[in-house]
């Protein structure tokens, strides 16, 4: 392990990945990116794979929109011949409620106002989208043609690579134990492989951000939640977008190679670094989706897997320098969303540590935020 780096990025997920890589790009100096485990070993390898632009804020918006653009030809400007396997199948969003119904109006004039094409539909409409979608109960749907899924493993992959050729080490299987913060500034990270000398560390430890600014004496509003998914046998091709709803909290899609992937969360459970998966979990999927989409009770269950959201308060990332602590920066608290808006974000958080104009402000997603009361609730995560 090098002994020194300029600047150190703990955690090797998608998010991680992808600030190194533009750090790098940007000619920031040394970069070293330290992973507990392996590469997207943690929630970037546990999603379900999804991307979308409706959101129901501007910041989100705006973040997933860019992101889109990037992975629409992210082999190209990384300079790496790889297949993500980007498809944009579309985002079917389901609407119970009156209540939603508005909450999804109004984010389509939002939308819609950002250049993102979704669109409102009719259960008809939305039937004809998914013709094996059970309309009962449902009183409409939004959705955009542009959204879709792609690989995290590839994606993260293909970051690392790009990584890896301007000279970024990784450091894999290897644990911070803990910083040393001196005079209000970093100065070291300690390792169970060695100690790292350098003044700025990027916290992208997913759900263990919080005990990462812990080590730096910063107390996060971050905080782990487990969510479950299970992956079906491959099946032929029946279903083109992802069909999301937050009246149930459910997500569901089926992935080129045929297979179905849907998935739950846990918002009422303790916080916990649980990532084990249940039987009930099997129980519960089962019966919520089978109301929604019926023909889909005939597959059978290949696999099924548990992962951690790192959770925010209003669900809404924590991006950019913490005030107390000169040289930490936090990319973390994306609530289900990380991977999707990966892209970005790294090229945000490098423009940001290299002190150069950020193509988008960030200043909102300041920690600060939370003392000030100044949040930006994000309505629409499962």
């Amino acid at each position: 392990m090098i002994n020194h780096a300029d600047i150190v990025v703990i955690g090797g997920g998608v998010v991680g990945c992808s600030i190194a890589y533009n750090l790098a790009k940007a000619g920031a100096g040394q970069v070293a990116v330290i992973e507990r485990n392996y590469l997207a070993s943690g929630a970037t390898g546990r999603c379900g794979a999804g991307v979308r632009m409706q959101w129901g804020s501007e910041t989100n918006c705006l973040l997933s929109r860019e992101s889109v653009k990037m992975l629409e030809n992210l082999p190209e400007l990384l300079g790496v011949e790889d297949d993500i396997e980007f498809d944009q199948g579309g985002y079917l969003l389901l609407a119970y409620t009156p209540k939603m119904v508005e909450q999804f109006k109004k984010n389509l004039i939002l939308q819609n106002s950002l250049d993102i094409p979704a669109r409102w539909t009719t259960p008809a409409e939305a039937k004809e989208i998914v013709p094996h979608l059970n309309t009962d109960g449902l009183l409409g749907a939004t959705f955009c043609p542009k959204d879709g899924h792609a690989n995290p493993f590839k994606v993260t992959s293909l970051y690392a690579k790009a990584a890896a050729r301007l000279g970024v080490k990784f450091y894999t299987h290897t644990e911070v134990s803990g910083l040393t913060v001196t005079d209000g500034k970093i100065t070291t990270v300690h390792t169970d492989k060695g100690t790292i000398a350098t003044n700025t560390v990027v916290n992208a430890a997913g759900g263990y951000a919080k005990m990462v600014g812990q080590m730096a004496g910063i107390e996060l509003p971050i905080f782990p939640e487990r969510h479950e998914i299970l992956v079906t046998e491959p099946v032929e091709r029946m279903q083109t977008p992802m069909v999301m709803c937050f009246y149930h909290n459910l997500y569901c899609q089926q992935t080129p190679h045929g297979s179905f992937i849907m998935g739950i969360g846990h918002p009422d459970e303790p916080e916990t670094f649980n990532i084990n998966s249940s039987w009930q979990f099997l129980t519960e999927m089962a019966a919520r989706i089978t109301k929604i989409l019926p023909p889909l009770a005939n597959l059978n269950v290949i696999r099924q897997w548990a992962g951690l959201y790192d959770m925010c308060p209003d669900r809404t990332p924590i991006l950019g320098q913490d005030a107390a602590v000169q040289g930490f920066y936090t990319a973390a608290g994306f609530s289900g969303h990380g991977f999707m808006i990966s892209p970005i974000v790294g090229k945000l958080m490098a423009q940001t540590i290299t002190g150069s104009p950020t193509d988008i402000p960030i200043d909102m997603f300041s920690a600060d935020r939370f003392a000030r009361g100044q949040l930006y609730v994000e309505p629409s995560v499962v």
